[in-house]
């Protein structure tokens, strides 16, 4: 079977998800390629409360905008979604860098969604887009002419489009058949996820320390008295937190936050994921009727929580670039791609320079490094103008 489409997206993960949802809301025909199905999705019951998602994401405004337009954050299970009203970050001295939501002129921060409430509403909406057709297979190669792209899966099926996005993760596929070279460098960390009750309210704060031994530990707000976190731990560490029991977890994290939060204790039933950390730098995010988007575009140290929101700009950026391509240019033309492009470039590559410089710096235990990040913290903290621009950079704004 031929299936032809202005749009093809290789990836059914929330990035390329939201996508086609955009895409097909601009009047596009979009086909969406995820894995084959393994059995038959089981259905949640909802008398019995779901567990909390060890997965969590900090969605800024950016995000929060694009998810409205698509009419998905409507949909999302409010009772499940946090409000991130201020933020304290603690350096290994006194040092602390805080900003709330009242500062910025915003409502909130950011808000702390869930992976499984994210992707439901996504499912939700994707199975009313007309314009969205869901295709499951395997792809087993690709190619590109003047005049559209074209995917072959292991069933013989082709897809066909004036346009490819890659949305297939640090891992990418499309990014290796395009033989886009990328620089990659393993932090010797890896992000440890879970998520606990706390003994005193944490009135939408979100917690950051920066720790040269013990690595970065988030605690961001979860509804009620409850937190998400987010320990980017040295390799050693790491090995050492996943053998121990969450009480035991939970105990150390009581220590550091015992005077914001109290004592921590697990969230029942108990669950903890990792994963490992790297720096993905592409050369390029396109090719020829390409382009990539999320963490097949870039992968970066989730220490500012804004991996998830890189990618959500993204598709913001095609789409606009998509959109106001003129009606000389088909969906896939160089000079839309470019655009794309030359609009993305700033943004991730300050990301990529932030999350990287901070990962670094507060990795090392080098005195005069140590004395100067401490140091550096405390003066931001105490300028109002680059303080506002810190946080609007982190809203998503200009």
């Amino acid at each position: 079977m031929h299936i032809q489409s202005d749009i093809c997206i290789i990836g059914d993960g929330a990035i390329g998800k939201v996508a086609a949802l955009g895409f097909a809301q601009a009047g596009l025909k979009v086909s969406l390629l995820s894995p084959p199905r393994v059995g038959a999705s089981v259905p949640v019951a909802t008398a019995v409360p779901q567990a909390w998602d060890a997965r969590v994401y900090a969605v800024n405004h950016v995000a929060h905008d694009l998810l409205s337009g698509v009419k998905v954050w409507e949909a999302l299970d409010a009772s499940r979604v946090a409000t991130v009203d201020a933020m304290v970050v603690k350096g290994d001295t006194a040092s602390v860098l805080a900003f709330d939501a009242y500062g910025a002129r915003v409502g909130a921060l950011a808000w702390i969604v869930e992976d499984r409430n994210l992707n439901q509403a996504l499912d939700a909406a994707l199975k009313f887009a007309s314009n969205v057709r869901m295709v499951h297979g395997r792809a087993l190669s690709m190619q590109a002419n003047a005049s559209a792209a074209s995917v072959q899966l292991d069933n013989g099926d082709t897809l066909s489009a004036e346009l490819l996005v890659g949305a297939d993760g640090g891992q990418s596929w499309v990014r290796t058949q395009c033989e886009i070279d990328f620089d990659y460098r393993p932090y010797g960390q890896r992000a440890i996820v879970s998520n606990f009750s706390c003994e005193k309210p944490h009135h939408g704060v979100a917690h950051q320390w920066f720790s040269p031994v013990e690595g970065i530990i988030a605690l961001l707000p979860l509804p009620g008295n409850q937190v998400s976190l987010v320990w980017s731990a040295p390799d050693a560490l790491a090995d050492i937190l996943l053998q121990e029991s969450l009480a035991q977890m939970a105990a150390r994290l009581s220590i550091l936050a015992a005077e914001q939060l109290g004592s921590l204790s697990p969230l029942q039933p108990e669950i903890v994921k990792s994963f490992p950390l790297a720096l993905i730098r592409p050369h390029s995010i396109t090719a020829a009727r390409v382009a990539l988007i999320g963490d097949a575009a870039h992968v970066v140290h989730p220490l500012a929580g804004h991996g998830m929101n890189l990618g959500f700009a993204d598709v913001a950026g095609l789409i606009k670039a998509v959109t106001e391509r003129g009606a000389d240019r088909d969906c896939g033309d160089a000079r839309v791609l470019s655009r794309y492009a030359r609009s993305r470039k700033e943004d991730i590559l300050l990301m990529q320079l932030a999350t990287d410089g901070l990962a670094r710096l507060f990795g090392t235990e080098f005195e005069p490094l140590r004395i100067a990040r401490n140091f550096g913290l405390n003066l931001v903290n105490r300028l109002p103008v680059l303080k506002r621009r810190l946080i609007g950079h982190a809203l998503g704004k200009p």
